[in-house]
């Protein structure tokens, strides 16, 4: 098409809203899009790109091109940008980059991955605690270097450690002659620089914080988190718990086939594994199955019934201890809550399960042993469903990535093993 035409339309779009129509696009015509937007193009627009997209565009674009796009960017994202690179192509585009954003991002890279030094910002706003309001405003309208946008700023001692905040509105409606330090302080909520970002994310969600100062080993303040970054620190959480409980690494939409089955066949076989586990427990009543064949029929309903209860407590569970709602301290009353839960539902389909059976193969006792079987596995599932997470999240282990495929072998093997004891106990 028109290239120029497509460039004309598409510059005055948001930069969010052009990454957005860029990954709509075939991979040639991507390339093709943002040479026609040249260095018009707003930078912002990577950041906004899904990782698969953005190191495409990066590797096409090559070095000096991406060095510049980089050098563009506040300091947190283009840390963003360059740790989903390999190390050679870190280096060629480090080596482009101006020496002091070089410097601020070597050092950002030095932190642990997903710490809160990887996801702070180098331009903050700091001013001594003996400045008066005119010199803070003088100092914000003159100073070049400062952020582009702000909430906050931050009162420091004589050795670059915080002792308060202010907002920027609190700031410009105060007096000039007013010490900054006789304003009303904001108590500052402290993020050491190797924090994890899950935990940043809990204290801006805990305390409503907009902004909060990073500090490094000693106390000194080396940077700021604001809520945009944690919103995207929520929002790759989630994702990440929803992902890792379908047992999938990572969102893969933009990724190529083979890119897509490597990371998702090792899950597969871990599940084959389970299953055939819960196929062994079928094959010790092969002969009881054989002689009733009504077995059969109604065993996938005990298990499918066991493994959507035990998916609906997992997923409870999970999100509450990613949350902080479920901990040590309470964990034995949600057990207990959970437990009376699914034994309640599996009365309740005990009585449903009955009357489906009889209706079906008119058998009381095939109904009483189809639904006794359906109330131990619900209560089984329901138990597994909080105490799986539990044991891995007290392991140190990420909950969600591996709880599915457990609590759905348990419900399959106690399921199976309930309903085929049941009746070759009662029926044969």
């Amino acid at each position: 098409g028109n290239l120029d035409l497509a460039a004309a339309l598409t510059r005055p779009l948001h930069a969010a809203d052009l990454a957005d129509l860029i990954q709509l696009l075939e991979p040639e015509e991507r390339l093709r899009l943002v040479a026609a937007l040249g260095p018009d193009m707003d930078p912002d627009t990577f950041s906004y790109l899904d990782e698969t997209v953005r190191d495409e565009l990066l590797e096409a674009l090559g070095p000096e091109r991406a060095g510049a796009i980089v050098a563009e960017l506040e300091t947190d994202d283009a840390v963003d940008i360059i740790e989903e690179l390999d190390e050679e192509e870190q280096r060629e585009i480090l080596e482009r980059l101006p020496m002091p954003e070089r410097i601020a991002v070597e050092e950002q890279l030095a932190y642990p991955e997903d710490s809160a030094g990887r996801l702070m910002q180098r331009e903050f706003v700091a001013v001594p605690e003996y400045w008066l309001v005119g010199q803070t405003i003088d100092y914000m309208r003159t100073t070049p270097g400062l952020p582009d946008e702000f909430y906050d700023i931050f009162i420091v001692d004589p050795r670059m450690r915080p002792v308060g905040g202010v907002p920027v509105s609190r700031v410009l409606r105060s007096r000039r002659s007013v010490p900054i330090r006789e304003l009303k302080l904001k108590e500052l909520r402290l993020v050491p620089a190797t924090m994890d970002q899950e935990e940043v994310a809990f204290l801006f969600r805990q305390y409503g914080l907009v902004s909060a100062p990073v500090v490094d080993a000693d106390g000194r303040l080396i940077g700021v988190i604001t809520v945009d970054d944690v919103v995207d620190v929520i929002q790759e959480e989630a994702e990440d718990d929803i992902l890792k409980l379908g047992g999938v690494t990572e969102t893969d939409v933009f990724a190529r086939p083979l890119e897509t089955v490597k990371r998702r066949a090792p899950w597969l076989a871990v599940n084959l594994v389970t299953a055939i586990l819960a196929s062994l427990v079928i094959a010790m009543f092969e002969e009881a199955i054989a002689k009733l064949v009504a077995l059969a029929v109604l065993m996938p309903i005990v298990a499918s019934m066991g493994g959507n209860a035990a998916t609906q407590t997992l997923t409870v569970a999970v999100r509450s201890l990613a949350v902080r709602e479920l901990t040590p301290a309470n964990a034995a009353r949600v057990i207990v809550k959970e437990l009376l839960v699914g034994a309640i539902n599996g009365l309740v389909f005990l009585a449903v399960g009955m009357v489906v059976a009889l209706v079906w193969f008119g058998d009381p006792t095939l109904a009483l042993v189809f639904g006794l079987a359906m109330l131990i596995n619900l209560a089984t599932a329901a138990f597994a469903g909080v105490v799986v997470p539990l044991v891995f999240h007290r392991l140190g282990l990420d909950p969600a990535v591996a709880s599915g495929v457990f609590v759905t072998t348990v419900t399959d093997v106690v399921g199976f093993f309930a309903f085929l004891g049941l009746a070759g106990y009662f029926l044969l």
